[in-house]
């Protein structure tokens, strides 16, 4: 009986391990995560992909990356939320794709 307790409490303790999930660092080669983090972009950005970031979503991470008077923002059919705003005090299109890269056009 000991032995199967102890079975199963390993069993229990080895699946909430594989639940645990991090955001990896970029590696050597290049590769990027398949999300954006502050400390990381995809150089290939915008990449295009089910965006699963709601307008709202968007709208305050492109604001986070220092653009204002966001006009238009819209996902259109590549999955890339694009919009006009302001950046530095001139008006620039932007774009924010399902990794949460933030881009100027």
């Amino acid at each position: 009986m000991k032995k199967i307790v102890l079975a199963t409490a390993i069993l229990a303790a080895s699946a909430f391990g594989v639940n645990a999930q991090t955001t990896p660092a970029p590696s050597a080669n290049g590769d990027t995560p398949a999300v954006a983090t502050p400390d990381s972009s995809n150089p290939t950005a915008p990449v295009e992909g089910a965006n699963s970031f709601t307008e709202t979503q968007a709208k305050e991470r492109i604001e986070a990356a220092g653009y204002t008077q966001l006009d238009g923002l819209m996902l259109d059919d590549k999955g890339i939320w694009q919009a006009k705003a302001m950046k530095d005090g001139k008006p620039t299109a932007v774009s924010m794709d399902y990794q949460g890269n933030v881009v100027s056009k």
